[in-house]
């Protein structure tokens, strides 16, 4: 069994011993240390916490166990039940409440399940703020209420409309010719919440043309649920056989965005964010984020379109801070995940959706068309072990010097940018190895760069 403690939450497998896997124990007692660190940094307050979950099996039991646990300490707690990652972040500032916890564990299997913590701002913890979450839960340094101080929960289950509405009223949501387009859309789900957000969302914006597969929010994912092409063969399949214009899959928690075309081939999980980024643009220019491991592609047509391109250190709330920093009109993560300020600061499938089908409608041309508008770039992933006495951040700092007359980016790990390619190169936390990320014009020139500067790496070492 596995049992993950993090600055950003607390993950695991179900089951097992305490410390070891995520048990009900394990649930009470991190639950228990946000709780408090809410009650030290809102002192003497009625504090109040959003709670929602993804379809998991083990959704339910962790619920349970989360609310009555905030409720011993005196919390209010307005239950979501059923909803998504980016509708429990614009739950929390729109109900006044002190923090948001979602239940989920995103991509990974149906095996696992998290806690996800959010500030009263609907955004994740800090780094600073997680690492006291944790020394709370490690001290068990809890104080819970009285009898007759004691929390209490309310069900609410309006926040699927809310949410599509709110995304509906923004400037650039184009109802009319996303109606007009006449859309057919083949959705996969994976059996969690986006069986019943995504299509509503399809629905309120003028799609009668939707075919469901895994769109039943049972918890049973009938393929690995993280949105990639090996994993979206029953979609592609799908749509052939129905003549669809596209395919739109998400993650369990629904906040990581996949588009297939009309021909059952991939529009590019990475290419999310550049479709959608090059509508946002042309309408209202302004820079741009995403983090160091994303493709080369936003920054191309940033910067055609006489924009600022700006990367940040990997991690979502690292590219909200940099958003911020910057005042980004839209920004978010290679790995499908679109973050539009305008919103809310947090990665959303459902508001992707709407301005990627805005986008498509406007264009009037076929999804494979307008992949194949976009600059064109592959990914290769890759990582060298190390034996643990070697210092890797000495073999990152030589990397470094040696193509300083380069374009060289420090801010997470090392990222050189030869001409249109680049390398990324960033240590583990956990491990002795280092994560190289290679990208170019095609799989083979992206591999040839990793081989090259893993030669290099191991003739420093």
């Amino acid at each position: 069994m596995t049992l993950i403690k993090s600055i950003s939450g607390i993950r695991g497998t179900i089951g097992g011993a305490v410390n070891e896997g995520l048990t009900p124990v394990d649930a009470v007692k991190f639950a228990a240390a946000y709780g408090t660190w809410l009650q030290e940094n809102h002192p003497n307050e009625k504090l109040k916490v959003v709670i929602g979950r993804d379809a998991r099996i083990s959704g339910q039991m962790i619920s349970d166990l989360v609310i009555a646990t905030l409720m011993g300490l005196g919390i209010k707690v307005l239950n979501l039940g059923l909803s998504t990652t980016p509708t429990v972040e614009v739950a929390v500032p729109y109900e006044g409440a002190h923090g948001g916890i979602i239940l989920t564990a995103s991509h990974n299997p149906k095996q696992w399940n998290a806690l996800k913590l959010l500030n009263s701002l609907g955004e994740f913890i800090s780094g600073d703020d997680g690492k006291r979450v944790l020394k709370i839960a490690e001290k068990e340094a809890f104080n819970f209420a009285e009898v007759d101080d004691l929390g209490s929960v309310s069900d609410d289950g309006s926040y699927l409309g809310k949410h599509i509405q709110m995304i509906l009223d923004l400037p650039l949501v184009d109802k009319s010719a996303i109606q007009a387009a006449n859309f057919s859309v083949v959705v996969d789900a994976v059996n969690s919440t986006g069986g019943i957000f995504v299509p509503a969302m399809l629905k309120a914006l003028g799609v009668d043309q939707i075919t469901e597969i895994y769109c039943d929010p049972t918890g049973e994912f009938p393929h690995n649920p993280e949105p990639l092409p090996e994993h979206l063969t029953d979609l592609s399949d799908k749509i052939k056989e129905t003549g669809a214009d596209l395919g739109i899959t998400v993650d369990p928690d629904v906040d990581r965005l996949a588009f297939v075309c009309e021909d059952g081939s991939m529009f590019g999980e990475e290419y999310t964010l550049v479709a959608v980024a090059d509508y946002v643009l042309n309408r209202t220019p302004g820079p741009t984020v995403s983090n160091l491991s994303s493709t080369r592609a936003l920054r191309d047509i940033t910067e055609a379109s006489g924009n600022t391109y700006y990367a940040s250190a990997v991690g979502e709330v690292n590219v909200v801070a940099k958003m911020k920093e910057v005042k980004a009109v839209i920004g978010g993560e290679g790995n499908g995940g679109i973050i539009y300020p305008e919103l809310h600061y947090g990665r959303d499938s459902l508001v992707g959706i709407a301005l990627f089908l805005s986008h498509l409608a406007h264009k009037k041309m076929k999804i494979s068309e307008l992949r194949d508008s976009y600059p064109k770039y592959i990914i290769s992933k890759n990582k060298i072990q190390l034996t643990p006495e070697i210092d890797v951040d000495k073999v990152l700092a030589k990397m470094a010097k040696k193509y300083a007359h380069e374009e060289v980016d420090t801010t997470d790990g090392v990222k050189i940018y030869i001409g249109k390619e680049w390398v990324h190169l960033r240590k583990s936390n956990t491990e002795p190895i280092i994560r190289i990320y290679s990208e170019s014009k095609d799989l083979n020139a992206a591999n040839e760069l990793a081989k090259k500067i893993m030669t290099e790496i191991r003739d420093l070492i």
